[in-house]
């Protein structure tokens, strides 16, 4: 199975190679080159097993190191030498490191600047450029960006998500970036997380089945995908987190049986059904209660998971990179003072199965490291040639050896800004509807407020131009509260953002609330609050509401005949004492750059679709709260998601009954039960629950 699925897609990622636009410097053709030489590996037509076997033969150890090694933008762009000098393999921009002008065009001539020294060196073996596009091509100034993976686990819909990331593929290859760092297949199990958003979910068979899709969709289109961070990133326990985190990067305490059904099982169909070629580790550990807890392993040093079961036993055949300096975090032996990446380090990584090295500023330290224990024969070089195999394989099969070049393709079209507004739209949840209150009258006269409601950065979240984010102007597109003015032309629309302007005379209030952009720790709940970005952006990070969200909310639900709340979060928002003063209640999640698609839900443009891919709490004491917990009994269960431009069914029902209070105690793992059934094909088993708790 694993060679049928791999050949598949694989197929497609050179198909889409070979579609690239742009001039190879070394054209080859029936086995010669421009110079003629007449290798085997730079003859096309050979199988790809042969051309990483003639090119294996033909390099030298710095050679090879040189494959393992991937430098970060800032340390090249301005001395493309550097690259031929160090053999690199890769080069990637991290979170907000890009050219200036941060233009497309900028995007193509810095990277083609860094392929022609890439093929200076004698081998000219050609660059792979990394960059973490996780919700689009975000880094990249005017490319689409599509709502944050939460918003896709809403949205349910694995040929959606493909399409989405195929977009992002294609905008990536626009620029010349072949190498995506995503999907996150984290299984996100406590919303205290700061990478919550990054996540399709809590249960892993959703995560599994869209994190596939994702996979998909970019390597049908030429991008390698990278699944991560493998694993058990969202599994970890609070108070565990790494220096100033509190959950981030920190351990997970678990049986073997349960990380191979919760954290590991995405991991499994990326690999075995969808030939997913890059893997990357998680700065976090595990600690397995079968051997005696208080023995955590880091991932990135742990050879049971990365060599064993990884590439053992899923049969894995890409290639694993390490995340941001993933090695200086593991346990040193060598003397204190010795510079990192130290010779313990670096055995530890290579040893454990990692295969490159994201060493950003410290390559030629990690390089000089490498060498010298393989010279002295305590990194064997069996593993070395096991590493750069598997990453020529990747190169060749991507077809980076015959386009290495590109020129400028389209970036934020009209196409790929319609698929996003689609996706904004289907991935709202609809959480209560008083009075069917949604969708609103076209000619209704609306009260806007919010900080939210016309801030596109914050709509957008983390990993936007920026690692953290940025709140305001700082991408095209359309905010929530411009698109509810196009989509309702025939409505009146006052807006105030702190709702000082006066109320009276209007129909309706939406008031659109939540939180500001961060990335990773620096959104942990109770974590180091971040220096970095605007002072709303510095704002201790909360499952709660900021105190000025909470009083717009008052005093605009308080002043109007019916309000609505718009909770645009990367995370549920503990909403439960002002539940009783709103009549309709949204989570929105972070929908990107296209807020018309909110407004087409708010309107009926478009149907309310989106169901829970977090089991939402009803109290902060309540988290982790997650389906299947021996006490469940959150706000809104797990798959909740009221609809409306539908005709009922047993959904409608149980979830009217629900809302109106005449559940049954315990009904929430009922209905969590049945979107469970419902997701593994027992639509049967689904309808009977849901009609029990609808008698």
């Amino acid at each position: 199975m694993r060679s049928r699925n791999r050949a598949a897609v694989l197929g497609g990622i050179v198909l889409a190679a070979a579609v690239v636009a742009g001039v190879a410097t070394v054209l080859v053709r029936n086995g010669s080159t421009s110079e003629d030489t007449g290798a085997l590996y730079l003859d096309a037509g050979q199988p790809v097993e042969s051309r990483v076997a003639d090119l294996l033969g033909r390099m030298t150890l710095a050679d090879k190191i040189g494959q393992m090694t991937q430098a970060e933008r800032v340390k090249v762009a301005g001395d493309p030498h550097l690259v031929t000098e160090w053999r690199l393999g890769s080069v990637l921009s991290g979170g907000g490191s890009v050219p200036d002008p941060n233009t497309p065009q900028a995007w193509v001539d810095m990277i083609n600047s860094l392929q022609r020294a890439a093929l200076a060196t004698p081998l000219r073996i050609p660059l792979l450029y990394g960059i973490d596009a996780v919700h689009g091509n975000g880094n990249v100034h005017g490319s689409t960006v599509f709502p944050h993976n939460v918003g896709l686990g809403a949205g349910r819909d694995p040929r959606l998500v493909e399409r989405v990331y195929q977009a992002t593929a294609r905008e990536m290859r626009a620029t010349g970036i072949r190498w995506d760092f995503a999907p996150c297949v984290c299984v996100s199990r406590d919303e205290r997380w700061g990478r919550t958003f990054e996540s399709f979910g809590e249960d892993p068979a959703l995560v599994g089945r869209l994190g596939g899709a994702a996979v998909d969709g970019l390597q049908k289109d030429g991008v390698v995908a990278t699944v991560k961070h493998y694993a058990g990133d969202g599994d970890t326990e609070y108070g565990t987190g790494d220096s100033d985190y509190a959950i981030d990067q920190g351990v997970t305490v678990t049986s073997r049986a349960d990380f191979d059904r919760v954290d590991l099982a995405p991991y499994v169909s990326a690999v075995t059904e969808h030939g997913v070629q890059s893997v990357m580790p998680s700065y976090s550990s595990v600690d397995w209660t079968e051997d005696g807890t208080g023995n955590p392993v880091k991932m990135h040093a742990d050879q049971e998971l990365i060599t064993g079961k990884l590439k053992g036993d899923l049969g894995f055949d890409g290639f694993v990179i390490t995340d941001w300096e993933g090695i200086h975090q593991l346990p040193s032996t060598d003397p204190d003072g010795t510079a990192e990446p130290t010779p313990s380090q670096v055995r530890a990584g290579v040893g454990a199965g990692i295969d490159m090295f994201m060493e950003p500023h410290t390559a030629p330290r990690f390089q000089e490291v490498l060498k010298d224990e393989v010279d002295a024969g305590r990194i064997g070089t069996d593993r070395i040639d096991d590493a750069v195999e598997r990453i020529l394989t990747v190169k060749f099969r991507l077809g980076l050896f015959e386009n290495p070049y590109v020129t400028l393709g389209e970036v934020g079209g009209a196409e790929h800004r319609a698929l996003a507004r689609e996706a904004a739209a289907r991935s709202q949840v609809l959480l209560k509807n008083s009075g069917d209150l949604l969708p609103l009258a076209a000619d209704a006269k609306v009260y806007v407020a919010g900080r939210n409601a016309d801030d596109i950065g914050n709509q957008a979240g983390g990993w936007t131009v920026d690692w953290q984010g940025r709140n305001g102007d700082i991408i095209p597109g359309t905010t929530i509260l411009e698109g509810i003015r196009e989509v309702a032309p025939g409505a009146t629309v006052t807006y105030s953002a702190d709702a000082s302007a006066p109320i009276g005379g209007s129909d309706v209030g939406v008031v659109v609330i939540g939180e500001t952009p961060y990335a990773e720790g620096f959104g942990d709940v109770g974590s180091t609050t971040w220096t970095r970005g605007t002072d709303e952006q510095k704002e201790p990070k909360s499952l709660t509401l900021q105190p000025a969200d909470r009083a717009v909310v008052g005093k605009v639900c308080g002043a109007v005949a019916k309000c609505v709340v718009l909770i645009v979060s990367g995370r549920p928002q503990v909403i439960t004492d002002q539940l009783g003063e709103i009549d309709a209640l949204v989570a929105s999640w972070l929908p990107g750059s296209e807020g018309g698609g909110v407004a087409d839900v708010l309107f009926g443009k478009r149907p309310f679709t989106g169901r829970l891919p977090l089991s939402w709490p009803s109290s902060v004491k309540q988290v982790p709260v997650n389906v299947g917990d021996r006490a469940y009994e959150p706000l809104f269960p797990y798959g909740w998601g009221l609809r409306t431009m539908a005709a009922a069914d047993a959904r409608d029902a149980a979830q009217k009954k629900a809302a109106a209070g005449r559940a049954p105690s315990g009904w929430q793992q009922t209905f969590a039960d049945a979107q469970l059934a419902e997701e593994s094909g027992d639509t049967a088993k689904a309808t009977a629950l849901l009609k029990r708790l609808a008698g």
